[in-house]
């Protein structure tokens, strides 16, 4: 064998979980073959380079070996080399995810705090007021006759 689809190879090199999961991510676009735009009956061969955007990540591995079905991962990992590009890249986004901010601290909408409640109330009882302001019939008029 020295072709196979891409997306058996993506499935056997357990890229992804199926090979429907595989095919679906191709048609998507997301999957390069040398530079070019992948479909999913597109054949690779050793020492072809495979791009794959995988979120926020950019994944491009070197086919070092074919297999047309699903082994365990150490077998797996012995069908591609990830570029040193892409190793940094990784990395680099690792460090980034764990240096930056909490996300519970950016949410300003959802349920709000005590703080919060009680700023709401103290606004609402200060400006509202409006039992006091408004009725629903009209204000008495002087009749005159």
């Amino acid at each position: 064998m020295d072709r196979l689809r891409i997306d058996k190879w993506l499935w056997a090199a357990r890229f992804f979980k199926t090979r429907s999961l595989a095919a679906e991510e191709i048609g998507k676009n997301r999957v390069q073959v040398n530079g070019d735009v992948a479909k999913a009956s597109r054949e690779v061969k050793p020492g072809d380079t495979v791009a794959m955007r995988m979120g926020p990540l950019t994944r491009t591995v070197t086919v070092r070996g074919l297999s047309g079905q699903r082994g365990p991962a150490p077998v797996a990992q012995q069908l591609y080399e990830e570029t040193a590009e892409s190793l940094a890249a990784q990395a680099a986004f690792r460090e980034q995810r764990r240096a930056g901010t909490e996300p519970a601290l950016a949410i300003e909408q959802g349920r709000p705090t005590k703080r919060d409640r009680r700023e709401l109330d103290g606004a609402a009882r200060r400006y509202a007021e409006w039992d006091d302001r408004w009725s629903a019939s009209l204000p008495p008029e002087d009749d005159e006759r």
